[in-house]
């Protein structure tokens, strides 16, 4: 039987036009001067080039390089009864993440089995222990989340102008459209400036690229893949795909430009990935694509340290054969639902299903079902914040808390963990700091229960301050009660901020001006405030203590009273004739002033909010729209 044509596949392979332009859904467009010289074409750009890398069995990796392991060695990561990481040493005896331990150290005796790390109570930082259990402990990945840190810092490093995006612990897409563009005109020269003789000015086609030994590059994904499947076949497909590199069988297809911009891609990727394996002894597995759906896929293509190149001519013949359930996104009820309404299971059976058909059945939106199908992903890569606005710490209990006086041990072990990650945080932005601290207390299967409070500023922060906090929401969560059965507990921090841009840290405001230092002649002999004034510090300080909500407040007596714009009362001190109006006592008193007048606002307004009567609720969730289309195939968060 004859192949068909790579121009013939490229017409078949056409998505929907008015969901895109001709240009970017085209396996092989016209790519112009225009193109390589813009640099805001974003998800459109024809010569976009997309990575995920994707770090090798991550957990098992952390825990060989922390004890010194031999990577050779067959290591398992246990999490109480569970593993939830098996090396590819120890794969190869057959050891599966689904295996129970008793079995795999029979299939391996030689078995190194570590368990997660754990925090238990009184302890400040969590420790690998020889009998964890489950009632007392809890489990730990603290350590795991710093090494994902620091992989994430070698692509920053190694790759300043790209676009990278923590997409979780162990995965990062990496937007190489940038740097690969300032790499092939600097590799390209004369592809800088439009000829004078173009035709059509800045939108003339490129000249034909040169050729690309792909042979040097990793593993490419063939066009025309044999019929014959392989034992070690890539989790994302089914039979049918040919895993030989397929480098001679690509010599003979004529590149494109966006397969120079691949392979320079692929060039980057490498010196990436060997700087993670130097530095941090980990290795990684990439895919290589036009975007981050076929990135994500093409990913595990060939693993584990490698990495995989999916040329735009090699799209439909790598997703044809393709479980289409497999795919993010298309699995769970909505995968069902396309299954038992067309009876089909693979990617090319669904490409018999036109366009109108699809929305009639799942709604207009289905025209992004449609697409996924053919390989069209528009999603960008975006770089998120390195701090989220909140950080929670939390325990499914083996066993309810029956007493409520039992309730403050497993405060005390979340304190711990928000203890250690704040702290960690607040090393890279000292200015951090939450708003907030909310406890969440749930009964079986009903709605829980929460009580949140301000978390006024401390400069020590430690297990105690936060378990404290904690604490006085248990006693009013559970009240006068003396018998609870609470089956899951967490404790968080919201509204995590730091200071703006050119602000003090928070610690500054806190330090009494020394008088003796206080002042410095200026260049005409006269004294001038070489340090923070008092007056300065009173309107300065609410502006870094106050919560989410508040205005600052204004003194219009600075010495021993303010006044709230907030509720416009004024604010004195008590005794006032007592305190010194110079001393360090007066700052102190009217510094505390100003944050427990804070902490009562924003208590209240806490109130209106988390105290909402259950039946006022319950009218709200009725009035709720329900979803249409393919958004009612996806649980609401």
């Amino acid at each position: 039987m004859t192949s068909p044509s790579p121009s013939h596949i490229s017409s078949l392979w056409k998505g929907k036009s008015k969901a895109a332009d001709d240009d970017y859904n085209d396996l092989n467009p016209i790519i112009t001067y225009r193109h390589l010289l813009s640099s805001n074409m974003r998800v459109k750009d024809p010569l976009r080039v997309v990575a995920l890398c994707d770090s090798d069995a991550f957990y098992a990796a952390c825990e060989q390089v922390r004890l010194g392991i031999d990577p050779s060695r067959p290591l398992v990561v246990l999490q109480w009864e569970s593993l939830i990481a098996v090396n590819y040493p120890a794969r190869k005896f057959g050891i599966s993440r689904m295996a129970k331990l008793k079995d795999a150290k029979q299939l391996c005796p030689e078995l190194v089995v570590v368990h997660v790390a754990t925090y238990k109570e009184g302890e400040k930082e969590p420790g690998y222990w020889d009998n964890v259990d489950t009632r007392t402990h809890k489990v730990s990945l603290d350590y795991y989340r710093r090494e994902s840190m620091k992989i994430i810092d070698v692509f920053k490093e190694g790759l300043p102008t790209g676009e990278i995006e923590k997409a979780s612990i162990d995965e990062a897409f990496i937007d190489f459209t940038n740097p690969v563009r300032e790499i092939l005109l600097a590799r390209f020269p004369y592809l800088a400036h439009v000829p004078a003789d173009a035709p059509n000015g800045i939108d003339t086609q490129l000249p034909p690229p040169p050729p690309i030994s792909w042979e040097k590059l990793s593993v490419v994904v063939p066009i025309f893949p044999g019929t014959e499947g392989s034992e070690d076949q890539p989790e994302s497909s089914t039979k049918g795909h040919d895993l030989d590199n397929g480098a001679q069988e690509e010599s003979d297809e004529a590149p494109t430009w966006h397969d120079v911009a691949l392979s320079i891609a692929a060039e980057l990727m490498e010196k990436i990935r060997d700087a993670v394996r130097t530095k941090l002894g980990y290795t990684t597995s990439a895919g290589i694509a036009r975007n981050k759906f076929l990135a994500k896929l093409v990913a595990s293509y060939r693993k584990p340290n490698t990495q995989s190149i999916l040329r735009n001519a090699a799209i439909p013949n790598y997703l044809r054969p393709m479980a289409f359930q497999k795919i993010r996104f298309l699995g769970g009820k909505l995968g069902e639902a396309i299954a038992n309404e067309y009876d089909v299971s693979t990617v090319g059976d669904l490409l018999t299903i036109t366009l109108g058909e699809m929305q009639r059945k799942f709604g207009e939106n289905a025209y992004w079902v449609y697409e996924l199908l053919r390989g069209i992903d528009r999603s960008e890569v975006k770089e998120k914040g390195s701090q989220n606005k909140s950080m929670l710490a939390s325990k499914n209990l083996p066993q309810p808390i029956i007493n409520a006086t039992d309730g403050h041990h497993w405060i005390r072990v979340l304190a711990a963990e928000l203890a250690l990650r704040l702290n960690d945080a607040r090393k890279t932005s000292p200015t951090l700091w939450p708003k907030a601290v909310v406890l969440h207390a749930r009964k079986g299967y009903q709605t829980a229960r929460s009580k949140q409070a301000a978390f006024p500023f401390t400069r020590n922060l430690t297990v105690d301050v936060i378990a404290s906090a904690g604490d006085r929401l248990w006693k009013e969560l559970v009240g006068e009660s003396k018998i609870i059965k609470v089956t899951s507990i967490q404790l968080a921090f919201t509204g995590l901020e730091t200071a703006e841009s050119g602000q003090q840290s928070i610690e500054t405001f806190f330090k009494t001006p020394d008088r003796r230092q206080q002042l410095s002649p200026n260049n005409h002999g006269e004294p001038t405030l070489k340090r923070v004034r008092e007056e300065d510090l009173d309107d300065a300080l609410p502006q870094m203590v106050a919560l989410e909500g508040e205005e600052s407040t204004s003194c219009t007596d600075a010495s021993t009273s303010f006044i709230c714009q907030r509720c416009g009362k004024r604010l004195h001190l008590a005794d006032s004739a007592n305190i010194d109006i110079n001393g360090d006592g007066r700052v102190e008193a009217l510094q505390t002033l100003r944050m427990e007048h804070n902490d009562f606002h924003f208590a209240q307004d806490l109130s209106k909010t988390s105290d909402e009567p259950q039946e006022d609720s319950a009218k709200k969730k009725k009035k709720r729209k329900e979803p249409e289309g393919i958004a009612k195939f996806f649980n609401r968060k």
